[in-house]
C-alpha cells in the first residue's frame, strides 16, 4: 500500500512539473507554430511581465509540442518556482523540415545564406511574440531570446531580424554570418561554446564575438574547455546567467 502511494504519489508530482509549461499553438492563416507557455509564480495580469523565448536545438524539431522541452526546461521551472526573476517564458517548436536559420551544412562546415529576412519559422515566432504582446502585459523593454545549437544560430537570425526589439540575447553553440554584427549590436550578447564541439565548430561563435564587439562592448564570450556540442549543460549551471539577463533593459 505504501509503494502503491508513493508511485501514485510521484506519478502525481510528474504530471504537476509537466503541466507547468502549458500547450499552446499560435495560428498565421495556414501556417502555425506549436509552443509552451511558463507563466510566473503568483502570475498577475494586471502586471507587466519580461518575456524569454528560448529556441531548441534541431534534435528537437517537429510537432508534438514536447520535445523543444528536453533542454532547459528544468532552468526555468526552477527560476519560476524560486520567484526571483519573473517572468513569461515561451518554447515555441521548429517543425521537422524547418530551421530557425538560413544555413546550410556539409559535413562540418556551415553556410550562412545572406540575408536571413526569408524564414518561415521565424516569422511565426515574431508572430507569437506579437499575439504575446496582445494576449499579456509584456514589458518591452525586458524581451529576451536565447537558443542552443540550431537556436543558437536562430538567435543570431532573430535579433538581426528585430534589431530594436531584444534587451539581451544568449547563444549557446551556435552561429551565423559575422557580416550581421553591426546589425545585432543593439542588444547585448552572451556567447558560449565548448572548445571541443564535434558537430558546430567553435570558430563561429568565435567569429560573431569579434564582429559585435567591433560595434558594442556589452558582448561576452565563454569557451568551456574540453566540452564537446552539449555546452548548453555548463551553461545552465551558470549562477549569474539570469542575473546578468535581467539586468538589461533597453530603457537603460
Amino acid at each position: 500500500m505504501k509503494k502503491l502511494l508513493f508511485s501514485l504519489l510521484f506519478v502525481s508530482q510528474t504530471i504537476v512539473l509537466s503541466q507547468e509549461f502549458s500547450k499552446e499553438l499560435f495560428v498565421s492563416d495556414k501556417d502555425s507554430l506549436p509552443y509552451r507557455l511558463l507563466l510566473p509564480k503568483n502570475f498577475d495580469k494586471a502586471k507587466k511581465y519580461p518575456l524569454i523565448v528560448f529556441l531548441h536545438g534541431a534534435g528537437e524539431r517537429g510537432n508534438d509540442n514536447e520535445l523543444q522541452l528536453v533542454h532547459g526546461k528544468d532552468l526555468f521551472i526552477n527560476m519560476n518556482k524560486n520567484n526571483t526573476f519573473p517572468s513569461i517564458v515561451v518554447f515555441p517548436q521548429c517543425s521537422k523540415n524547418s530551421y530557425w536559420a538560413n544555413v546550410s551544412r556539409i559535413n562540418n562546415s556551415f553556410s550562412f545564406l545572406g540575408d536571413p529576412t526569408e524564414n518561415k519559422s521565424l516569422k511565426l515566432v515574431e508572430g507569437m511574440i506579437n499575439e504575446l504582446q496582445s494576449n499579456f502585459k509584456i514589458n518591452s523593454n525586458q524581451i529576451y531570446v536565447g537558443g542552443l545549437s540550431m537556436g543558437g544560430m536562430g538567435t543570431f537570425e532573430l535579433v538581426y531580424r528585430n534589431p530594436d526589439m531584444f534587451a539581451a540575447a544568449f547563444a549557446i553553440c551556435g552561429g551565423a554570418n559575422p557580416k550581421i554584427g553591426e546589425k545585432i549590436s543593439k542588444t547585448n550578447w552572451r556567447i558560449y561554446h565548448g572548445d571541443k564541439d564535434f558537430v558546430v565548430p567553435v570558430k563561429l561563435s568565435i567569429d560573431m564575438y569579434n564582429s559585435i564587439k567591433s560595434f558594442n562592448k556589452n558582448v561576452y564570450l565563454k569557451i568551456y574547455p574540453n566540452v564537446n556540442h552539449n555546452s548548453w549543460d555548463n551553461v545552465f549551471r551558470e549562477p549569474d546567467l539570469f542575473k546578468w539577463l535581467f539586468s538589461n533593459s533597453k530603457a537603460n
